[in-house]
């Protein structure tokens, strides 16, 4: 007869998944979590630990070790080469569009990166609070302070997020569309059909780590961004036979990128809001998707020279 602690277990990883990864903005780093929690309430329960809440108790530990991550990486991060942009999950574009929607908000790499500006103990008590509905006294207990601290905690970080929370389009179906011609003016080199999508003030970021080159630093201005994007575009066509497989990007439209290997060398993600498209994401840093397919050889595309 198989152990029901088993099975405790793999219903816990989504919702310890969950957690981490909203908390770190790392696949890696919050499957380390994941392993970690599971491992402990494992022994917990072997050990004959009563505990009332499994959900919670692997909540709590999960927060408590993914702080501890947040606080070593804060170095490594303000030292990071260009944009930091979080680890992406990719999901195929004909998912569930009610699944979809419930990602679109927490889980898009905008709103992940407002996180970034707020400390270990206010991101957690704004993702415990806003996304994941714990009461003020559970999240006290997790982090670790009073019931009055954390909500002055969640009150600060809502404050700072909601100042700076990107639009979203609510419509799906809109959404979908505009990505659609977004790569098809992209891919054809459409400059004037490519422009009437971007919005005025339109932001493209690229995350190359320093281990490929990317953009030093965000763009911005639909003229600006409309031409790197075509720049981009020429690049892969020199690698003859590059394709683009269109995705969800933590829940936003999206486009993985292929050389002519067949092989990853971008992951996409649009930020699309008012009928416009408000923002590009482009990741390539190699450490950063390896974990979606295998990825190519950025470097030798880029040095290859127009016939």
């Amino acid at each position: 007869m198989s152990d029901p602690r088993s099975q405790w277990l793999e219903d816990l990883r989504p919702v310890v998944f969950a957690i981490a990864y909203r908390m770190l903005g790392s696949v890696e780093e919050a499957e380390d979590v994941v392993q970690e929690t599971l491992l402990r309430v494992h022994r917990a329960l072997a050990g004959g630990e009563e505990v009332e809440s499994l959900r919670a108790y692997a909540a709590t530990i999960a927060t408590r070790l993914a702080i501890d991550v947040l606080r070593s990486a804060r170095v490594r991060r303000e030292t990071y080469v260009g944009d930091w942009l979080p680890e992406p999950i990719v999901t195929d574009a004909a998912d569930d569009p009610a699944r979809a929607a419930e990602m679109a908000d927490s889980l898009s790499l905008a709103f992940l990166v407002l996180l970034e500006a707020l400390s270990p103990e206010q991101r957690a008590a704004l993702l415990l609070r806003d996304v994941f509905d714990y009461g003020y006294a559970e999240i006290a207990e997790i982090v670790g302070t009073s019931e009055a601290n954390a909500r002055q905690l969640a009150t600060r970080a809502r404050r700072h997020v909601d100042e700076r929370r990107p639009r979203f389009e609510a419509e799906r179906g809109q959404r979908d569309e505009l990505a659609r011609r977004f790569f098809a003016a992209t891919r054809d080199g459409d400059l004037a059909g490519l422009e009437a999508l971007l919005a005025e003030d339109v932001v493209l970021r690229g995350d190359g780590g320093g281990k490929v080159r990317a953009l030093a630093r965000s763009l911005h201005g639909r003229a600006r961004v409309a031409k790197t994007l075509l720049a981009w575009a020429r690049v892969g066509r020199r690698a003859g036979g590059a394709s683009m497989r269109p995705v969800q990007v933590n829940g936003q439209p999206g486009a993985l990128l292929f050389d002519g290997a067949g092989a990853l060398i971008s992951v996409m993600a649009l930020n699309i809001a008012d009928g416009q498209i408000q923002g590009v994401s482009s990741i390539v840093n190699p450490d950063k998707i390896a974990h979606v397919a295998a990825v190519g050889d950025l470097r030798a595309l880029l040095a290859r020279r127009e016939p």
